[in-house]
Order: C-alpha cells, then sequence, then structure tokens
C-alpha cells in the first residue's frame, strides 16, 4: 500500500508540473490560475497544494525538470565510462564533460521564453532571473547528490565547492549570454554559448589542474 501511495502522489505531482510546462507555454508565463492548473492536471486544488506551496514553486519545478539533462548526462556518462579516481580533478573532468556534451541553449530559450520572454535583449526580468536561479541551484543540489554516489571517497566539502562553482558560474553565464543573444536559439547564439561555457571551465579548471583546460 505505501507504494501504490507513493507511486499516485510522483504522478500527481508530474501531472501538476506538466500541465505548468503547458501552461507556462500556452500563455508566455505565470498567467494561469491555481485552479486551471487544476484543471488541466486533472488534479484537485488542494492537492496541487500538497505538492507545491506556491506557483512560484511549481515553476521552479518546471524549470528544474527542463535543465535536469544536465545530471541526465552526468550520469549516463558515469554509468559508461569506468570508475575514475575520487579526485576534485578527476570530478572536474567529469562535470566539464557534462556541461560540454549537454544540450542547454534550447532548454533556457524555452525556458525564459516561456517564463515571460524579453521586452528588450538587455532588459531581463528580475523573476524569471529569480526563478532560474533558483532552478539551478536546486540542479546543483542534484548534481551534488549524483557526484556523491559515483565518488564514494571523495570529500563531500570538495564536491559540493565543485559542484556549486560551476553551477553558479553556469547561473552568470546564463546572464551574460542574455544579453548578447536575447536567449535565442540558432547558431550564433550556440556559439556564443560554448565560448562562454569553455571561458568558464578554464576559469573554474585552473584552481583543479590543467586537465579541466582544454
Amino acid at each position: 500500500m505505501p507504494d501504490r501511495r507513493t507511486a499516485l502522489k510522483q504522478r500527481h505531482r508530474q501531472a501538476i508540473v506538466d500541465a505548468a510546462a503547458a501552461l507556462l507555454e500556452e500563455h508566455g508565463g505565470l498567467r494561469f490560475t491555481v485552479d486551471q492548473l487544476a484543471e488541466r492536471a486533472d488534479v484537485s486544488r488542494r492537492t496541487v497544494f500538497n505538492h507545491f506551496a506556491t506557483l512560484d514553486d511549481v515553476v521552479i519545478a518546471v524549470a528544474s525538470d527542463v535543465l535536469g539533462g544536465l545530471v541526465d548526462t552526468f550520469v549516463a556518462n558515469a554509468v559508461a565510462a569506468p570508475p575514475a579516481a575520487d579526485t576534485p580533478a578527476a570530478m572536474f573532468d567529469e562535470m566539464a564533460h557534462a556541461i560540454r556534451t549537454t544540450e542547454l541553449v534550447g532548454p533556457m530559450a524555452y525556458l525564459t521564453r516561456s517564463l515571460g520572454g524579453p521586452t528588450r535583449v538587455d532588459e531581463e526580468s528580475p523573476w524569471v532571473a529569480a526563478l532560474l536561479m533558483r532552478a539551478f541551484n536546486e540542479i546543483s543540489r542534484r548534481f551534488a547528490a549524483a557526484m556523491s554516489e559515483r565518488h564514494l571517497q571523495a570529500d563531500a566539502l570538495a564536491v559540493h565547492l565543485l559542484v556549486n562553482s560551476l553551477m553558479s558560474g553556469l547561473i552568470v553565464i546564463y546572464h551574460h549570454w542574455y544579453a548578447a543573444t536575447g536567449a535565442t536559439d540558432d547558431d550564433a547564439s550556440r556559439r556564443s554559448w560554448e565560448g562562454y561555457v569553455e571561458r568558464l571551465l578554464a576559469a573554474v579548471g585552473a584552481g583543479y589542474g590543467a586537465a579541466g583546460n582544454h
């Protein structure tokens, strides 16, 4: 019985997140009510609040799901690769590879558009920026958990410092990429993002050995 109850809760939560993602894209931002969300998810209003305290929290979950490909890439790479040393340099290389090989421009452009879109290229919504920061923080938590599970002998503080250094850096370069491209998804925007990523990895990698600087 507990397993069935847990599975039902997970289905309800995912239905709410999926419904919110659809409504965000349809309305171009958080321009829908809890009642509309509950109706789209086919759950009660009370069920929505059983899972999320506010609509902002629902949006954070949507953004975390969209950006979660970064953690998924890391886990897939870890499964396919032989065991690596539990050292900061080895962990940096693994995380850098995940950042380089994960498609993030499309998800970030989608989120920026779905959360309201730019009014001007140089005018980013503070609300969107705050929500994306919270989403990146959630991804950081998941990334640290995955890294710790792979590197069981690694120092917990070293894992969290590495993960948060790179994830905080992603937030910083997102803002610069947004200002430079307006969060579009085209070849020029992707080249811009790749350039920012390499600058981030070079800056952070300098503290983790030469292996990160390539």
